[in-house]
């Protein structure tokens, strides 16, 4: 370790690992720049904004049997969101990045890899790349600006910082070119972890969360719309982006103060099946309505999608379609085999076939959600099946995203949700009408074939009998019919 004195206010400032080239001081966010056997100050660094992470630097943990500290962060901010980078320093005196994200992690550590990479411009999401000795398909392009920092870091960021990357997938593996320092990129590779597998200590708790941010991480809270008043339920720290149910204003709040993204247009109240707010115990955990979006494809029909959250189980989706409902998941790994002609993907050796692709646009927004989204929306959907279970594709212009879904009954979404779920039988359910009415439709027709000779050869004494048969056969599957059509 080494120990200097901050150019700006003389307090210490400490540098745990020899790679670092950066520390930023905590008394006065000064950005220090250690160079040989001196320092200097590069000017004053960003805070970082409400600060509503469970990790802060001091956080340790163990990942594949060795011990590592958190030493630093930064933070950063792109069109759809903002995440944070945590730097880790192991006991063997090698580092890696820590991604948080919404409540999602992801480790990742450099990697020398041989021979040409794409360059940043050229990369399209959804296409494969070559990287190394593995297949890997890009799953986002973004630019984001690095809004602050804390800690010690290998390189200098500061204000006017960019980070351009883009991240690969392939199965579960996840793979990242950083180009933010030059043309070449830096190569990372990873996989998702937890907080728990890593066995963190020195977490935060709800209330040190309160202490700096003023709001309790993941419980529902409600600030008023700058916009036009309205009041806007939303889940600090997990949350920024937010539309106003009343005016459809676009919110950011994730900065000290909610500021106004986009003004939205007054609009009709959009009668729903579940409101915003409701809650249902699934599986012994309670999962809150935060957001919902009406989409329609590219022929008109439309369909309801309503973002979930539980403080265990994090973010998952009620799917409403006139066929009924279904409940889905972001995948942590991804199908193997797609591709644009794909007609089958794989996972865990299960095959899905691919059954339509689409395009989306997003008619109606209201609430709170983990990235930006707005009405005029489009994504290219393409789905796989296998049995009742579901695959999804969906692609953006800068992004790549699967899901996986499995139909809820409809008598299981009332046991969920009880008084607040207002929903009717899907249409599924009366693809029955008149079912009866046509049975007995086609048990006529074949009568009426048999005794078609015997009709003719004397209508005058069996048409009477015929009309006596065929109302004995209709009326009571009309009855039926009309029976169970007003059924709830």
């Amino acid at each position: 370790m080494q120990i200097v004195s901050c150019p700006s206010c003389g307090a210490e400032v400490k540098f745990q690992s020899h790679a670092s080239v950066m520390a930023v001081c905590e008394y006065c966010s000064t950005s220090v720049l250690k160079d040989a056997d001196s320092v200097k100050s590069l000017g004053k660094m960003s805070s970082v904004l409400e600060d509503y992470s469970p990790i802060q630097i001091g956080t340790s943990g163990v990942l594949g049997g060795r011990a590592f500290n958190v030493v630093g962060r930064i933070q950063l901010r792109y069109d759809a969101g903002m995440w944070n980078e945590w730097y880790l320093l192991f006991d063997d005196a090698t580092t890696a990045w820590l991604g948080d994200s919404s409540g999602m992690y992801t480790i990742t550590t450099p990697r020398e890899v041989e021979g040409e990479l794409p360059a940043f411009g050229q990369i399209q999401r959804g296409s494969n790349y070559a990287i190394g000795t593995g297949r890997f398909m890009a799953a986002e392009i973004r630019t984001a600006d690095c809004i602050g920092g804390q800690g010690e870091l290998p390189f200098k960021v500061g204000e006017g910082y960019q980070a351009r990357v883009a991240d690969f997938r392939s199965g579960g593996n996840f793979l990242t070119l950083d180009y933010s320092d030059d043309e070449r990129p830096v190569v990372y590779t990873g996989v998702a972890v937890t907080l728990e597998s890593m066995q963190c200590q020195l977490l935060r708790d709800d209330d040190a969360i309160l202490r700096s941010a003023g709001k309790y991480r993941g419980k529902l809270s409600a600030l008023d719309c700058p916009s036009c008043g309205g009041s806007i339920k939303y889940l600090p720290g997990m949350t920024a982006h937010l539309v106003c149910p009343s005016c459809q204003a676009q919110v950011d709040a994730a900065s000290p103060k909610a500021q106004v993204l986009a003004a939205g247009e007054q609009v009709k109240k959009q009668k729903t099946t579940l409101e915003l707010g409701a809650q249902a115990k699934m599986n012994n955990q309670v999962f809150t309505v935060i957001g919902m979006m009406v989409r329609a494809d590219d022929e008109g029909t439309r369909w309801t999608e309503y973002l979930l959250y539980g403080t265990r189980a994090g973010f998952s989706w009620l799917v409403e379609t006139d066929e009924g409902w279904s409940r889905a998941n972001v995948m942590p790994e991804w199908p193997m085999g797609f591709g644009p002609n794909a007609q089958n993907v794989a996972v865990d050796k299960a095959q899905f076939t691919k059954l339509y692709e689409y395009g989306s646009v997003v008619v109606f927004a209201a609430g709170a959600f983990n990235w930006k989204v707005q009405a005029g929306d489009k994504t290219r959907i393409t789905e796989f099946a296998k049995g009742q279970i579901k695959l999804a594709a969906e692609m953006t212009e800068s992004e790549l995203t699967w899901s996986r879904s499995t139909p809820v009954p409809f008598d299981q979404m009332k046991a969920w949700f009880g008084e607040k779920f207002s929903g009717k039988a899907p249409v599924a359910v009366a693809k029955d009408k008149g079912r009866y009415r046509s049975t007995a439709m086609g048990f006529i027709m074949v009568m009426m074939v048999i005794n078609a000779i015997p009709l003719l050869a004397n209508f005058s004494h069996t048409w009477l009998l015929s009309l006596f048969g065929v109302l004995a056969i209709y009326l009571p599957a009309w009855f039926l019919d009309t029976y169970n059509d007003g059924k709830p």
